[in-house]
């Protein structure tokens, strides 16, 4: 990606400086909670931990604390620029490790060439750190310093510019070789650099079958042969009978390159002097090797890969440290071996053989993208990599012997995994689980659309629904087969030609006869998608409706409020988001629907906001919002509300409710335990009513767009069957997650 260099230097300095910051998990404001943090109560876990030094990973925060070591010798392209200048980069590594697997990292610069000062530092961190990520130290030093540590330490070691990019080239190369239909045990292979990366590369590719014979290896001299006097050990184990006079020499014939060395030394006649199907990995950054345009204009067979992110196969390092610390440490493993690292190749070479999701598709431009020439590895923001790379590495480190805290349910702990990058998914995961067990008939009326029919396909493959798409049959049918997806997934009904418009239509209007409809004007209604789906719903041939991406809300309101009407008992809908911050869960109602709902209006949004927080396993704890604490200000405005409070305590006296009270009373227990211990509303509350659409809408809108909160919705709530309204910026997984909250709400008969 472009950048340039005033802006790479103001997103290091603006603001605090630098890129990380250590943020207390556990709170210190009051007396109370200082003793508890430090002097007397911290003496506890203290005596806990000398009784049993693995309560260690109890009761601190060592199991999910890894240090990213550098002296600074090798750093990126830059070389010996020292500590301090290597510094931004491990802060940089540290956020890697946060941001794709929720992994605390302190970095640590030691200022030392010495690598057995750098061996004793590292050892004397032990007992700190959970893990050890070496990074930028120059070889062959690193490859001591390694050795060494994993020698004598007991926490997993991992020196990342070594193995990081062995473990995920050879993913490439193992999709690389399938797509061209080439035998690893057969190939030729060139190499271009013969440091730490290159070494650990070639290990890591004859682990998956290539042949030591076939790899030819060049450093700066030339050829690795056995005439060579000049090699150390790690050379030495490459180093061929057969003698190359150039690179070029070497790559005649050749099947595949590997370069791990500097920018623009393959030429396109090299190239060309290949195999068929030529596989070319040029990984040198920033400058690759040889050009992905000059790759490819060499050879329209070449597979390619490069390290730049603009580029097709990426071959990017994020793909594997933080997945492979995060499964080594989940099982406490005293080292990462090397089944370990083939357990992250082999996860990533299948993950890229998946099909690629249609959020991974819009976090690149919404590109189409498929296993093949130009898929051979997963994209770095594919959020799969961390339940696919974790479970298989912390599942050989169990089968070898090297971890001490065994996972028992696999099923669980990829859960757990997938919470790591946000509490949004756990909410709905407790809702796609409650479909799965019963998925039920769900109508779209926009079929024709193609993030309905990609969802409706995830929907039909995670047996949560059975999809009904409407619309003109010969565009959806077309629009599946251009998408490769299975034509019996899907249930299509062209409201035009249906057999049941007459029968639809006749309902309809004895329904609204006395609305002014004709039943001229029911036919021409029911031709409407989103009529002849609520009628369908109506009529008991659909369980639910999701409709609105290409509608205005009204457009779908309107229809399900005529043909199916508001559920007994109730006299209103409203609309009701679900907003997720800070791993905190709040339902906001109304925020769609009613402008300026009555005292009793109020009370039935907050009871069926209540019922729907249930459906999500949450106990419903509602605040009646307004300006006022509790007759603090008697205005018309928030009396109604404190009246609304009054008809639910009396209606529904097994629900948790209260106000009328502010904002931040309701959110905030300290003050509300201070300020008003007389409310039976105790803790914060989960359910927040507003007084009016205006509050609502506006609230749900600044938590959407200022804060990093998670905004789920809009639900409907009240209709006598599910109905739902997406909208049109909703991604795909976005349609799904709703789909699975109307079926368990159809399933729940509410």
């Amino acid at each position: 990606m472009a950048y340039n260099r005033e802006e790479a230097l103001r997103y290091h300095s603006e603001g605090r400086k630098g890129k990380v910051e250590v943020i207390p998990t556990k709170p210190c404001y009051t007396a109370q909670e200082l003793s508890l943090a430090y002097t007397p109560g911290v003496a506890e876990p203290c005596r806990e931990i000398e009784k049993n030094d693995d309560d260690v990973y109890k009761y601190t925060a060592k199991g999910n604390l890894v240090a990213v070591v550098s002296n600074g010798t090798a750093v990126l392209g830059l070389g010996d620029i020292g500590p301090h200048a290597g510094k931004p980069v491990m802060e940089g590594k540290g956020v890697l490790f946060k941001r794709f697997a929720d992994i605390d990292v302190f970095d640590i610069e030691l200022k030392t060439h010495d690598p057995k000062e750098v061996i004793r530092a590292v050892q004397l961190l032990e007992p700190t750190f959970g893990g050890i990520n070496l990074e930028d130290i120059k070889a062959p030093e690193c490859f001591e310093i390694e050795e060494e540590l994993i020698k004598t330490m007991n926490i997993p070691v991992f020196h990342d510019d070594q193995h990081g990019t062995a473990i995920i080239s050879c993913a490439a190369l193992i999709n690389a070789a399938m797509v061209a239909e080439k035998d690893l045990s057969k190939i030729k292979l060139v190499v271009s650099g013969a440091g730490a990366a290159a070494v650990a590369c070639c290990k890591m590719y004859i682990a998956a079958g290539v042949k030591v014979e076939n790899i030819s290896m060049f450093d700066t001299k030339g050829h690795i042969n056995k005439k060579r006097t000049d090699l150390n050990k790690y050379k030495t184990m490459f180093a061929q009978d057969v003698v190359y006079k150039d690179l070029a020499d070497g790559m005649k014939g050749a099947d595949v390159f590997i370069g791990l060395s500097k920018g623009n030394i393959l030429s396109k006649e090299m190239v060309k002097s290949m195999n068929k199907n030529p596989i070319v990995f040029a990984m040198a950054n920033p400058d690759p090797e040889i050009s992905y345009e000059d790759g490819v204009d060499a050879r329209n067979d070449i597979i390619m890969a490069t390290g730049r992110s603009d580029y097709p196969n990426q071959v990017n390092n994020v793909l594997g440290f933080p997945f492979i610390f995060r499964g080594a440490m989940d099982v406490r493993a005293k080292k990462i071996n090397e089944e370990m690292k083939m357990a992250a190749t082999q996860a990533l070479a299948k993950l890229a053989r998946e099909k690629v999701p249609e959020a991974v598709l819009n976090a690149y431009g919404g590109k189409e993208f498929s296993f093949g020439q130009e898929y051979i590895i997963p994209k770095p923001f594919d959020p799969r990599v961390l339940w696919y790379v974790a479970p298989a590495v912390a599942k050989a480190a169990m089968d070898t012997g090297v971890a001490r805290l065994p996972i028992e349910d696999w099923t669980a702990y990829k859960e757990q995994l997938q919470e790591r990058l946000g509490f949004s998914t756990e909410i709905i995961r407790v809702m796609v689980h409650k479909a799965q067990k019963s998925p039920k008939k769900i109508v779209y009326p926009e079929g024709e659309e193609e993030k309905i029919i990609r969802a409706a396909n995830v929907v039909y493959d995670e047996n949560i629904a059975q999809p009904i798409l409407l619309g003109n049959e010969k565009i959806i049918t077309t629009r599946i087969q251009d998408l490769g997806f299975d034509m019996k997934k899907f249930e299509i009904v062209d409201p035009e030609k249906s057999n049941k418009v007459d029968l639809y239509a006749e309902e309809f209007y004895k329904k609204r006869q006395r609305k002014g409809i004709t039943p001229r004007d029911a036919k021409i209604l029911m031709k409407e998608p989103n009529y002849f789906g609520s009628m369908m719903l109506k009529l008991g041939d659909a369980d639910a409706l999701l409709g609105g991406l290409t509608y205005h809300y009204p457009q779908t309101i309107r229809p399900a409020l005529q043909c199916i009407g508001v559920r007994d008992g109730l006299k209103v809908v409203a609309g009701m988001y679900i907003v997720i911050i800070k791993r905190r869960v709040f339902f906001f109602a109304d925020t769609t629907v009613n402008v300026d709902p009555t005292a009793e209006q109020l009370a039935e949004i907050a009871i069926s906001a209540a019922e729907s927080a249930k459906q999500f396993d949450i106990v419903p704890k509602i605040a009646m919002l307004s300006f006022s604490n509790f007759g603090s200000a008697l205005y018309p405005q928030s009396i109604k509300v404190a009246n609304a409070v009054k008809i639910v305590k009396e209606t529904r006296p097994d629900l948790i409710i209260d106000g009328e009270m502010q904002a931040d009373t309701a959110v905030v227990p300290e003050r509300l335990e201070k300020e008003f211990p007389f409310s039976t509303l105790k803790g914060s509350a989960n359910v927040l009513i507003f007084p009016n659409l205006e509050a609502g809408n506006i609230a749900y809108k600044l938590f959407q767009r200022l804060t990093d909160a998670t905004v789920i919705g809009p639900v409907l709530l009240g209709m006598k069957k599910p109905v739902h309204v997406i909208q049109r910026g909703d991604t795909v997984r976005d349609i799904v997650n709703m789909t699975a909250v109307a079926v368990v709400e159809a399933k729940d008969g509410k």
